[in-house]
């Protein structure tokens, strides 16, 4: 992930519930327990846990994302340990109270043995009666909104255009995203940036949870809100190590 793409991350996301991701996380994993948070990003979430008393350590693949995460941390003064790994290599973590992996960052993985080698880990990785709480796109959102899409914004320092497209896998999408950055001296950067996304039937995802062990799987809609249906754009799943 490039380190352009990085610094324009938090601005794409201006707009994303990182408030109801933190609800949700106290709601399952309990009061000033430890908590790994995954694909965490520039860390946003992974603040706002530390800052609601977990002892938190963000993890993500990208080192670019981890120091614009740092700064925030440092900047913020909450005190989060950043991590650079790979979450299918997941390891030198045990007796955690709670795992999240939230904003769809588990449908960056393609692969069905990628998504079930991350349950493993992070049922490794967790204590008895620990919670791992994450959310997912939908097969709705996949077809429907996604698919063959274009989003966009235009704003007076920052455009950007996002193009979506069927991937070859199914319930894939590709995504493109070229970003018009306004330098110094009034001229526009171009930043594009490509990436690909998967989802799997909710079946599946209870499935492969329990193969690892996992009981109480609890799936829903709406941040936990309601139960999912055909027009659900996003699939929420707690579980908990027996």
């Amino acid at each position: 992930m490039s380190d352009h793409f990085a610094l324009l991350y938090d601005r794409l996301m201006a707009d994303a519930p990182y408030k109801e991701w933190e609800k949700l996380a106290v709601q399952k994993i309990p009061q000033n327990g430890s908590v790994l948070d995954l694909g965490c990003g520039t860390g946003t979430l992974t603040i706002y846990l530390a800052l609601s008393g977990y002892n938190v350590t963000g993890l993500d693949l990208s080192g670019d994302m981890l120091a614009v995460a740092q700064k925030k941390a440092q900047d913020e003064r909450a005190p989060v340990t950043f991590v650079q790994q790979d979450m299918r290599e997941l390891t030198g973590f045990n007796r955690l109270d709670g795992v999240t992996l939230f904003c769809d960052g588990l449908n960056y993985l393609t692969d069905e043995a990628d998504v079930c080698e991350v349950f493993r880990r992070v049922y490794d990785s967790l204590t008895e009666g620990g919670v791992f709480v994450f959310d997912v796109h939908s097969p709705y959102k996949m077809t429907d909104v996604f698919a063959d899409g274009l989003f966009g914004e235009n704003g007076e320092d920052i455009s950007y255009l996002w193009f979506c497209e069927q991937g070859e896998k199914p319930l894939s999408v590709e995504h493109t995203l070229t970003f018009f950055v306004r330098a110094f001296d009034g001229r526009y950067e171009r930043v594009d940036h490509e990436l690909t996304q998967r989802t799997f039937l909710i079946d599946d995802y209870r499935k492969w949870l329990e193969d690892c062990g996992f009981t109480d799987v609890d799936i829903s809609a709406d941040f936990g809100r309601e139960k999912p249906d055909e027009a659900s754009d996003r699939i929420f799943f707690s579980a908990v190590k027996k």
